[in-house]
């Protein structure tokens, strides 16, 4: 015992020293680790904090946690905005000899708590989870592959938030709530991995159809994985959806980089009707276990082929249920005799080849019988045969199925038949009629019913032809809380409608979108019109509007609209407007926009066209005036195009650049008193704005701010968001330079000798570049031409001057004053450069020219025509050299060439010149000459790249084009080859084999209530 005692207080002893010891003694050593792995491994940004690393001994003993909080990874390229995985909790298990010795570190587990994943894969074929860099690629690189080695036996996720999109199918899914653990051994190559999956809510979509939504998930799968033949086969497992269990068998193999095969088999494991019934939206609830049913499914499938860029597995489902039934314990009815068989087929995998067969489906809602068969064979062009029938009294389907907080009477009707082609060209024969009689809906969240509904409506088509299809909705009526709305509507013609329809009423808009709610939106308010039109839609989308009849008038009171692509939102206090043929008459509109407040007038042409026919443009000639206008609240990310405003309070500074809506053609007459933009208050804008093509055209804009008067023409461009565009002619008067120097990051780069100049100018400047993601020029991009109208400045305690005053021995040069003088300046690839301009400091004369460049770099030249006697012998000696005259002091004046360098705060001023003649000028204009032609050198070669690396980038495009272009062909050839042979299978076997025998049904066939 005494042993025993004194091994265990051994072990507690070695225990606790790890304990202490192992973030002492390991930590940098694998946070390096990481950071080595990550930097050359990893092809995306992975964020964390280094103080967020720890390592202890105590959770995965004996292996050694390294445990990570608050890793983000955020993708490259065209992911650069998506956030691939965010890891609140990241515990790793280490082999702690292999850690100890310094060997390859083998990883034994990892754990993840409530991890966010969204994986996704672009129509390209681009996929955001492909960031590691394979083992062959990085021994190409000469790096060491063999310091990490995944031995994985065990892995856990815990409330986890899945996402996956792959946007070649289309499909998505998203889960919430997802346990799952997992085990095997990835160091054999032939092993069993055995995992338990759970998920509380689970969507997920094909082509935009829902078809799981809020699901529960519980899954328990093994598989046998052999890796040496890349062969994954299903063993025991069971899956439920609900209450809907079924299981796989068969195998997943990748046989080379391009294929996955598939041989699978799918089937239920159980045949109660009740499995099936939670799979219905909103039957599965907490009163699900208390549902009373009977009748008995059959449910299995095939899912079998090889999956590459031409070919997809073949696939097929049966479903039959027979004789379904189910009732709940606190509703009076129960929905009977509900049978149904489906068959899904598809063996050539080609998604236009499916076949969808429903020859049978019925139930009785109570004492009403609900019809429907329909087969259907391809999708483009899909061959349907198919009908509806129903004549369901609304209160009585609620006594079977229960809505919560819904009440509803009526009765609905609707019969339809559909045979033949549906394409671009065809229609099935269609014959269809829908009807419902003193309907009543009221729900919960807005206690206020619709009243008196009536509409009855047919859609007609005998001949299969598109534009034979007549709909005709002669009556509708209903009345929301004493508020008539009623209408009426006819149409034919479908590729290009004739039609004829009228509306007239008051929609409560609040009242509305409580009982039919908009996803996303915020609507309210009072809109009241009569409306009619009457016309060809050929002649909208010609511009003949005077073939349309169309009247109206329309008035809206305090109708608000918010959403998440306008979340400033936009109020609409009250506003009038009258219709006719060719235009809309805005007497009066009065409202906000975020907090903006505007007041309009004028007309709105073409808004039929722009409503009816995609790609017309929106015409106006409107006036508009406002108090107060804050530009930067209308602000979007330059790439996503969606708003940077978050909040309901208007930002304070720019945040995104100003997207111009593409369909509008609008001439705007504007005057706004005040407008915010980025940091500064404009007052008292005036001018003209063209909305054109996206694009801005300011004419006339004049405006006051900082104390100067601004007036500008030109325009702005945001057809290319990522690079929106301007070109713009400046006029301002009476400008302060500090005041412009500290609100203008332009003038603190472009010109950052002003922060050391006092006084007042005013410029006459073109210039032309791209704005950056803030609303703000990129200057890598300017170039411009100008002049500079320095009414007055005083340069006072420069650094540059008083370097060329202590220099040249001419204390006067430490302050300078200016007047009245006008320079020449040009932006070029981003740099200023200043034309020679002459200035005069008591006896000297002064010549000043150059540039500076993005980065602060000054690269002017100075000549200075001085008397010889006011320099000091120092100086005069050097000109002796520089000159090559002896008796300096005997010429009366002398010029010198000075170099200005380096940066404003660290000028650096260099002698490099000296003559008896007066060529300053001379001197000047040749530097200046050279800086100019360099600068146009440096922007010609720039341009010359961009173009180049334009056309690799659209001959890149070209060629993927071209190879998309060559698959859909070939897959075209082989679907229409599949769909061929099918149809010649079966003639065969119409000719000599003999008929299969039907499949057995789950239990016997019900009775035919459908001819009741």
């Amino acid at each position: 015992m005494r042993k025993i005692l004194l091994g265990v207080v051994g072990f507690l002893v070695v225990l606790v020293v790890a304990v202490v010891a192992a973030p002492f003694l390991f930590k940098d050593k694998l946070r390096a680790l990481a950071d080595k792995q990550i930097a050359q491994r990893v092809r995306a940004q992975v964020q964390y904090d280094p103080a967020n690393i720890d390592v202890s001994v105590l959770h995965s003993f004996p292996d050694l946690t390294l445990d990570i909080k608050n890793l983000r990874v955020i993708g490259l390229d065209s992911f650069s905005r998506d956030t691939l995985a965010f890891l609140p909790n990241l515990r790793v298990g280490l082999d702690v000899m292999t850690v100890i010795k310094g060997q390859e570190i083998k990883i034994n587990s990892v754990e993840l708590e409530r991890p966010d994943l969204s994986l996704r894969r672009l129509k390209s074929g681009l996929a955001n989870w492909d960031v590691v860099v394979s083992d062959s690629a990085a021994a190409a690189k000469g790096q060491d592959t063999a310091q990490v080695n995944l031995a994985i036996k065990g892995w856990k996720l815990t409330d986890a938030h899945l996402r996956y999109e792959d946007l070649t199918l289309p499909f998505r899914m998203e889960a919430r709530g997802v346990n799952h653990s997992g085990s095997g051994d990835f160091a054999s190559n032939v092993f069993d991995m055995k995992s338990q999956t759970t998920a509380a809510d689970l969507d997920m979509s094909y082509n935009n159809v829902a078809y799981v939504t809020d699901k529960q998930l519980d899954a328990d799968v093994t598989m046998n994985m052999d890796l040496n033949k890349n062969l994954y086969t299903f063993k025991d497992n069971k899956i439920k959806l609900n209450e809907f269990p079924f299981s796989f068998a068969g195998a997943i193999g990748l046989p080379n980089a391009t294929d996955i095969t598939y041989d699978i088999t799918f089937k239920a494991l159980e045949t109660d009707f009740k499995t099936l019934l939670s799979l219905v939206p909103g039957v599965f609830t907490e009163k699900f276990k208390n549902i009373e049913t009977s009748g008995k499914v059959a449910f299995d499938g095939y899912y079998k082929g090889t999956q590459n860029a031409l070919h997809m597995p073949g696939y097929g489902v049966n479903l039959v249920v027979s004789n379904g039934q189910f009732k709940y314990p606190d509703l009076p009815q129960a929905a009977r005799n509900i049978n149904l068989k489906m068959q899904v087929d598809n063996p050539s995998g080609y998604t236009n080849n499916v076949k969808v067969n429903i020859p049978q489906f019925h139930l009785d809602l109570g004492p009403n019988p609900v019809d429907g068969n329909i087969a259907i064979d391809g999708l483009e062009p899909m061959n349907v045969n198919g009908r509806v029938k129903a004549n369901v009294n609304l209160a009585e389907a609620l006594k079977v199925y229960p809505v919560k907080d819904l009440t509803m009477r009526g009765q609905f009707f609707v019969d339809g038949t559909a045979k033949g082609v549906y394409s671009k060209t065809q229609m099935p024969v269609v014959n269809a009629a829908i009807r419902l009689t003193n309907g009543f809906v009221k729900s919960a969240k807005f206690p206020a019913p619709i009243e008196n509904i009536n509409l009855n409506g047919t859609v007609v088509n005998t001949t299969g032809k598109v534009n034979d299809t007549q709909i005709n909705l002669p009556q509708f009526k209903m009345v929301l809380e004493g508020e008539p709305l009623e209408g009426r509507l006819s149409a034919h013609n479908i590729d290009k409608p004739v039609f004829d329809t009228n509306v007239r009423g008051t929609v409560d808009l609040t009242k509305i979108t409580k009982i039919f709610p908009l996803e996303g939106m915020t609507v309210t308010g009072r809109v009241a019109g009569d409306i009619a039109a009457k016309g060809n839609m050929a002649d909208v989308e010609a511009g003949r509007y005077q073939n349309v009849v169309a009247s109206g008038t329309v008035r809206a009171n305090n109708v608000t609209y918010k959403s998440k692509d306008l979340p400033q939102g936009v109020k609409i206090s009250s506003g009038t407007a009258t219709f006719n043929n060719n235009q809309i008459a805005v007497q009066s509109l009065n409202g906000t926009a975020g907090s903006s407040d505007f007041a309009a007038s004028g007309t709105v042409s073409n808004y039929l066209g722009y409503l009816f026919t995609p790609g017309q443009s929106l015409k106006g000639n409107l006036t508009v005036n406002s108090r107060n206008f804050n530009v930067n609240e209308w602000m979007v990310d330059e790439v996503s195009a969606k708003p940077t405003v978050k909040g309901a309070a208007a930002p304070a500074k720019a945040d995104g650049v100003l997207q111009i809506p593409k369909y509008f053609d609008l001439v705007l007459n504007s005057h706004v008193d005040n407008v915010t933009y980025d940091n500064l208050k404009l007052t008292n804008a005036n001018g003209t704005v063209t909305v054109r093509d996206q694009t801005a055209v300011l004419k006339n804009m004049n405006f006051n701010t900082l104390g100067a008067s601004f007036g500008t023409t030109g325009s702005y461009s945001s057809k290319n968001l990522a690079h929106p565009k301007f070109d713009f002619g400046l006029n301002i008067k009476d400008l302060n330079f500090q005041k412009a120097f500290a609100a203008f990051n332009t003038i603190k780069t472009l010109v950052p000798l002003a922060s050391q100049v006092e006084g007042v100018f005013g410029t006459n400047f073109s210039v032309s570049g791209e704005m950056g993601p803030d609303m703000m020029p990129n200057l890598a991009t300017l170039s411009g031409k100008g002049l500079f109208d320095i009414v007055r400045a005083a340069v006072n305690q420069s650094e540059v001057m008083t370097k060329i005053a202590s220099l040249t021995t001419l204390p006067e040069l430490k302050t300078i004053l200016v007047v009245d003088k006008k320079i020449q300046a040009n932006i070029v690839n981003g740099n200023l450069v200043v034309q020679p301009f002459d200035l005069t400091v008591g006896d000297v004369k002064m010549t000043l020219g150059g540039s500076n460049s993005l980065t602060g770099a000054l690269a002017y030249v100075t000549a200075l025509n001085v008397p010889t006697g006011k320099l000091g012998n120092a100086l005069n000696s050097k000109l002796t050299q520089l000159t090559g005259v002896k008796d300096i002091q005997g010429t009366d004046r002398v010029t010198l060439g000075l170099n200005i360098g380096g940066t404003v705060k660290a000028p650096s001023v260099k002698l490099t010149s000296g003559s008896v003649k007066d060529q300053g000028k001379a001197i000047v204009t040749n530097v200046v000459k050279t800086k100019l032609t360099d600068a146009l050198l440096g922007l010609a070669t720039k341009k010359k790249a961009a173009q180049d690396s334009t056309r690799a980038s659209t001959d890149a495009a070209e060629q993927t084009a071209e190879e998309k272009a060559r698959i859909v062909q070939e897959k075209a050839r082989l679907e229409a080859q599949a769909r061929l042979k099918n149809q010649i299978g079966q003639g065969l076997n119409g000719l000599f084999g003999k008929p299969k025998p039907k499949p057995k049904p789950a239990d016997p066939e019900p009775a035919d209530t459908t001819k009741k």
